[in-house]
């Protein structure tokens, strides 16, 4: 039995959520750890970010998005609408602003407007298993790997965990 554990660092943009297609560099990983049959894991301990599986859109906006992630995001904003304010949203309060201010040294109050980024990645998840069969991911025909950072407070460095489980 083989366990293999690697990890993908993107960079999110900040103005508006980030995706990440991290397809190729999993499909990589997948070959380095020599598993042939068994189970890809991808995973984000980031709270406002999400793995998830989707077909690869192609057209473009303006922005760099793909068409079917703009879609995401305008249903996203009529769902979980962006926090824009303090008090548009319960989160966060006084407590934890005093905590992401005194004890993580946040750079201004403003960084914890993100509770929409919390609410979106609590209803997509932060992780993807996908089965490996001689050695390949099992996607399907159109199949790609994302990493979605929901947060759009600011660009930050974001770390995506793979963890391969198999046999050879």
């Amino acid at each position: 039995m083989i366990c293999y554990n690697e990890k993908i660092i993107v960079q999110s943009t900040g103005g508006h959520p980030s995706f990440h297609d991290i397809s190729e560099k999993v499909k990589e990983a997948v070959m380095r750890s020599g598993v042939k049959q068994g189970i890809c894991t991808i995973y984000s301990h980031h709270t406002t970010c999400s793995v998830m599986i989707q077909e690869l859109s192609h057209d473009r906006n303006f922005y760099g998005l793909e068409y079917l992630q703009q879609d995401l995001c305008n249903l996203m904003e009529k769902l979980v609408p962006t926090c824009r304010t303090e008090g548009q949203y319960m989160h966060p309060g006084p407590a934890h602003i005093d905590f992401a201010m005194n004890e993580v040294g946040e750079v201004g109050e403003w960084t914890c407007l993100n509770t929409d980024a919390h609410l979106r990645s609590c209803l997509f998840g932060r992780s993807e298993s996908i089965v490996l069969e001689e050695g390949r991911l099992d996607l399907g025909e159109f199949g790609h790997i994302y990493m979605i950072d929901w947060d759009q407070v600011r660009a930050r460095e974001r770390v995506v965990q793979i963890q391969i489980i198999g046999i050879e």
